[in-house]
């Protein structure tokens, strides 16, 4: 197929862009054999381990990746363009989590961790960086820039922060309890700030992330050029 102009590594491949969303497969699938080795009693009860949105932004990650190598597998523009969609959602999503997750744990780390929850550090990072790190790799250097508007960023994040607000209350409902701690101190309108804190954070995440991918590729120039021969004539 015809890579994109801005695109610097060929995508879909079966060479350097298989190994590297094989290797972010391994990563995301070796966190969730953590939460199977080592279960904790919040995994328990109505939602499971999705309760947590670092297990939702994980989830989200390893679908982005699996399609994504089964398109350098297979060759498939159709499967490459569906990762591309998803990585609209998942990429900014990681991003949101590793920033709020390492921004809380600086502060207050009971805040979002209880105390006899805590995890070594690797699976730590395999959680709350690796899916934010390998995303991030994959958009800049196997992906075309992307076409989302701000106001199309803005009506994304704001979907999924409030449909997980309403799937952490069911939850709540089912169980008696919070998955973070955070959200037994905070009432609801402090909710209310937060989700939209939150909503905003991704929407500037999805538009931080278009401007690296721009720097990096160049992608003022790209316009520039193209729009020299008009210019010419």
């Amino acid at each position: 197929m015809t890579m994109h102009p801005l695109q610097r590594v060929a995508s879909p491949s079966r060479g350097l862009s298989a190994l590297i969303h094989m290797l972010g497969m391994v990563s995301f699938m070796t966190s969730f054999s953590y939460l199977h080795l080592f279960p904790r009693e919040l995994h328990l009860g109505f939602g499971g381990a999705f309760k947590f949105l670092t297990i939702i932004g994980l989830g989200l990650a390893l679908v982005t990746f699996a399609v994504a190598l089964l398109a350098d597998l297979i060759l498939s523009p159709s499967l490459f363009r569906i990762k591309n969609v998803l990585s609209v959602c998942s990429a900014p999503l990681a991003v949101l989590i590793s920033t709020l997750y390492w921004g809380i744990c600086a502060i207050n780390k009971n805040l979002v961790v209880p105390p006899d929850m805590a995890i070594p550090v690797l699976p730590d990072v395999g959680f709350h960086a690796m899916p934010a790190i390998m995303l991030t790799l994959d958009l800049m250097f196997l992906s075309p820039p992307w076409t989302v508007k701000g106001y199309g960023a803005m009506t994304i994040s704001t979907t999924i922060a409030f449909l997980y607000w309403g799937w952490v209350e069911l939850c709540f409902s089912k169980n008696g309890w919070y998955p973070y701690p955070i959200f037994d101190i905070l009432n609801t309108w402090q909710r209310v700030l937060l989700f939209t804190f939150s909503a905003l954070l991704m929407t500037g995440s999805t538009m931080a992330l278009k401007w690296v991918y721009g720097k990096i590729n160049s992608i003022e120039k790209f316009k520039k050029d193209a729009l020299r021969p008009l210019k010419d004539e």
